[in-house]
């Protein structure tokens, strides 16, 4: 599906082929829109009692106690709605004193003295059974504690897999020469101190800001850019003077994953470091483009993972991990409701969290650290932007007057033309232009597969081997 960010249009995809033409204003609305998960302002989140922007009054200042009477409630000194004398407000009257003389006034004394007495035997004897038989009435039982506070959780345990994983994610710092920045997650990738995260955490120390990386146990360490890929929006960065305790998390296979298998995440929320929550996968393949909406970037686009484990902005660039501690997938976008929250600005989650998948992630990860540069795969090709159904149009001209089909290209040796629509490619069902853009990246260089498209109402199917191009411009 091509989406917005919060109302702005999806930018244009990265110039690798195939080449999306400008794509037209997106429909008004924000109710469906995904949104890259932004970074999140330095600073702690802003907290709401009752909820995000609940104000709540009980008609006294915080703190105050008793609070006043509800308007209309006369309060304990005063006379009730009927004037002195009546119902719950009547004041204290004083009795008159009683006159002198006889021996009732003795009487009186003597019962209260008794009263006393008898309560003062009647508590201690209460007191001197209740110790007497303290341990052996009462129900309460106690739990043995067996080592349970050393906090040690069986391997299959979400507390477990907790436990084993948060070591190895940090919370990233990223900040521009002109001081502006956020927070975001990152996980550890090899001994050597690479870190994997999301492109679009990092974007604003890749000219010359600042980069660190703190781990939960409190180490910070700064770090460097490697390499970074808006258009799949992943970017690995190194740490300076890394430890040498590192330990990667476990990569597992994305192709295996269930719907319905359960999915742990881990991430920053609004700032709050070392947050696990936890879900299952709710679908698979799902086409996603996204960007943070400013004016400057170009469109990421994922055949992603879609899990309800709660993931909010400073989740981006964490790990989605299996129920057994694997590596699934990277936390990248969220779908977004109109307005924002928390007092930011920001939608938080709704239940609807897309991550890139690890195969994919893996690769791009290792191109990276290698070159330094993305690679892409391409058909040669150019396709509409806009909402469809019906497949993704390859245009009649290119971006900038260049060939909408690339002279000699992989789509050229196919046959393809302009106009011709692409409704599969293998089993995957094409409905839309940044849907082919996503598949087609699921795969490397090289990779041969079988395009299904349709030219005057007939059908077609032809064998294309990807070519490749390096780099996001």
């Amino acid at each position: 599906m091509s989406t917005e960010n919060e109302g702005n249009a999806v930018p244009p995809a990265p110039s690798a082929p195939p080449v999306p033409v400008a794509s037209p204003a997106p429909p008004q609305g924000d109710a469906g829109a995904t949104a890259q998960l932004p970074p999140v302002p330095p600073g702690p989140p802003e907290q709401h009692p009752y909820g995000p922007g609940a104000t709540q009054s009980y008609g006294a200042p915080e703190g105050s106690w008793p609070p006043p009477p509800p308007p209309g409630t006369p309060g304990y000194g005063e006379a009730g709605a009927g004037g002195p004398g009546g119902g719950w407000g009547a004041s204290y009257q004083q009795p008159a004193p009683k006159p002198a003389g006889g021996g009732r006034g003795g009487l009186i004394a003597a019962v209260l003295v008794a009263a006393l007495v008898a309560g003062g035997l009647g508590g201690g004897l209460g007191y001197t059974l209740a110790k007497d038989n303290d341990g052996q009435g009462s129900t309460t039982v106690s739990a043995a504690d067996n080592g349970a506070s050393q906090v040690k959780r069986a391997p299959g345990t979400i507390a477990g897999v907790a436990s084993k994983a948060l070591p190895s994610t940090v919370t990233i710092e990223a900040e521009s020469n002109s001081g502006e920045g956020g927070t975001g997650t990152g996980f550890v990738f090899d001994t050597q101190g690479h870190i994997v995260t999301n492109n679009h955490v990092v974007a604003e120390a890749v000219d010359g800001g600042k980069l660190s990386a703190t781990f939960p146990d409190g180490r910070k360490y700064a770090a460097e850019v490697v390499g970074h890929a808006q258009g799949y929006d992943v970017a690995v960065i190194k740490l300076k003077n890394a430890p040498s305790d590192l330990k990667p998390l476990s990569l597992g296979n994305s192709d295996q994953v269930a719907v319905g298998d359960e999915t742990i995440a881990i991430g920053a929320p609004f700032g709050l470091s070392n947050t696990v929550t936890t879900g299952i996968i709710s679908a698979k393949n799902r086409p996603v483009a996204s960007s943070d909406g400013s004016s400057s970037s170009k469109a990421s686009y994922m055949s992603a993972l879609q899990t309800d484990a709660s993931i909010n902005p400073g989740n981006s660039g964490g790990p989605l991990l299996s129920a057994s501690g694997a590596v699934i997938g990277i936390n990248s976008a969220i779908q977004s409701t109109s307005g924002g929250s928390f007092g930011s600005g920001q939608s938080g989650s709704i239940g609807l969290g897309f991550a890139i998948p690890i195969n994919q992630a893996k690769y791009v990860a290792q191109q990276l650290i290698k070159s330094g540069k993305p690679v892409y795969a391409k058909i040669g090709a150019s396709v509409s932007l806009e909402e469809s159904t019906d497949g993704a149009k390859i245009t009649d001209q290119g971006t900038g007057g260049a060939d909408a089909v690339e002279p000699s290209g992989p789509a050229a040796k196919a046959g393809l033309k302009p106009g011709d629509v692409i409704t599969k490619l293998d089993d995957s069902v094409i409905d839309s232009g940044p849907t082919l853009i996503g598949e087609i990246w699921t795969h490397k260089p090289g990779d041969k597969v079988k395009v299904t498209y349709t030219r005057d109402g007939d059908q077609h199917t032809v064998d294309l081997t990807l070519g490749s191009r390096v780099g996001d411009s």
